[in-house]
């Protein structure tokens, strides 16, 4: 509630079903730890560190120059756009999508969680979220006024869901299900068998499966998509990004693909919510999606030295983990010792000055667990190893001068 010279102003009630991410509170916190002088080492967000290919910075710039591109663009995304997401499907997923309906480009695949949210949900309408899981699916569903239903992952189960015990919950108010292979934050990858699982349950229960897949090439070499299943074009709709594949987190360029029907709703609200994306980022986009597979070859090379580090890291803090993860973290299981991942987590970053997340930030099923960046380079990884090592204890204020 606000007030302001004795007016009071309530915020909508929707409001208080949601909370403030929990990177944007704990950035808060870190940000005041090092105004006090604290220099603290941050393995906790997955934002890309390295730059994009430099033809897509040219690219980028040549058009930019161009006085003809600086006004508002159409709500469908140009075509060079699409027609390269249809290419980089085709090539990678062995997908066949028709550019003009089947993809809309997006500010980022998370604008995507929100419109097909407020697309297809009704006040009750049930959603489907994985636990662990993305927190943006439930705050989306939640905005929209659907209600979530979260559906277990554990290790027993290879993080896979339970799709029987889902039916045996009853399906007849659900509405949409979100799925997200390469799984973030386990770095689980999904099989052929489970999409096809899914799929058919989908169908049957006449669900929307929404697969969220912005991992598909760290750390993995095998590219699958959702809509590669036979039927799948009825029932699913999928996310994709750049931000992960080609460096190009802060550019936020995404799209959404599935079936005429589908985009022209998602388009509804999207339309509504902003006026185009701006032209240069989507001519560099497509250059970026052109990339050459050796690019591709040199990003993970990168990410799997980071990998080796990042597992020395876990093995030194006496967490265990599976070998093999995709995407851009490393997931492991915290010693019994600790009553919870976040137990360890705070005195990482208040005793050594080493933010990792704890996975309980992704549901009740990650509260033994924790998530440690590679979104660092090998410099700093070998840094934060250091500390672990060490133990090493930091001051946590600036030393003030004693009162006379």
């Amino acid at each position: 509630m606000t007030m302001m010279n004795n007016i009071t102003i309530k915020p909508a009630s929707r409001t208080g079903l949601v909370n403030e991410y929990y990177f944007s509170s704990k950035l808060a916190e870190i940000a005041r730890m090092r105004e006090e002088g604290a220099d603290i080492i941050n393995l906790g967000i997955g934002s890309p560190d390295m730059a994009p290919d430099p033809g897509v910075i040219s690219e980028l710039s040549r058009n930019a120059s161009s006085s003809r591109n600086h006004g508002y663009q159409g709500y469908r995304g140009i075509p060079s756009l699409r027609q390269a997401f249809a290419d980089w499907y085709s090539r990678y997923f062995g997908v066949t999508l028709d550019p003009s309906s089947e993809i809309l480009p997006l500010m980022g695949s998370k604008e995507g969680i929100m419109h097909i949210s407020m697309a297809f949900l009704d006040p009750g309408d049930e959603v489907l979220v994985p636990d662990p899981g993305y927190p943006a699916y439930s705050a989306a569903a939640l905005l929209a006024g659907g209600v979530v239903r979260k559906y277990d992952l554990t290790e027993e189960t290879g993080w896979f869901p339970d799709i029987r015990a889902i039916e045996a919950g009853g399906t007849g108010k659900v509405k949409i299900m979100w799925i997200n292979y390469p799984h973030m934050p386990t770095g689980t990858r999904a099989s052929r068998g489970l999409f096809e699982e899914l799929v058919d349950f989908a169908r049957r229960n006449s669900i929307l499966l929404c697969n969220d897949n912005p991992y598909s090439f760290i750390l993995n070499s095998d590219h699958q998509s959702i809509l590669s299943v036979d039927g799948a074009r009825e029932t699913a709709l999928e996310l994709n990004s750049l931000s992960k594949s080609h460096n190009m987190a802060g550019w936020r360029i995404g799209m959404v693909a599935g079936n005429g029907a589908f985009i022209n709703n998602v388009l509804k609200v999207k339309s509504n919510m902003d006026s185009g994306m701006f032209q240069p980022l989507q001519a560099a986009a497509a250059v970026a999606l052109a990339a050459p597979d050796e690019w591709y070859t040199a990003l993970n090379a990168s990410y799997l030295r980071r990998r080796k580090l990042a597992a020395e890291i876990m093995h030194s803090l006496s967490c265990t983990f599976s070998p093999g993860q995709s995407g851009l973290f490393l997931w492991g299981r915290v010693p019994d010792i600790y009553s919870d991942a976040e137990e360890l987590t705070e005195k990482l970053l208040h005793g050594s000055h080493l933010f990792i997340t704890p996975g309980s930030v992704f549901g009740e099923n990650g509260r033994r667990y924790l998530r440690i960046s590679l979104c660092a380079d090998e410099e700093l990884l070998e840094k934060a190893l250091k500390r672990v090592r060490e133990g090493q204890r930091f001051r946590t204020t600036i030393d003030k001068p004693e009162k006379i």
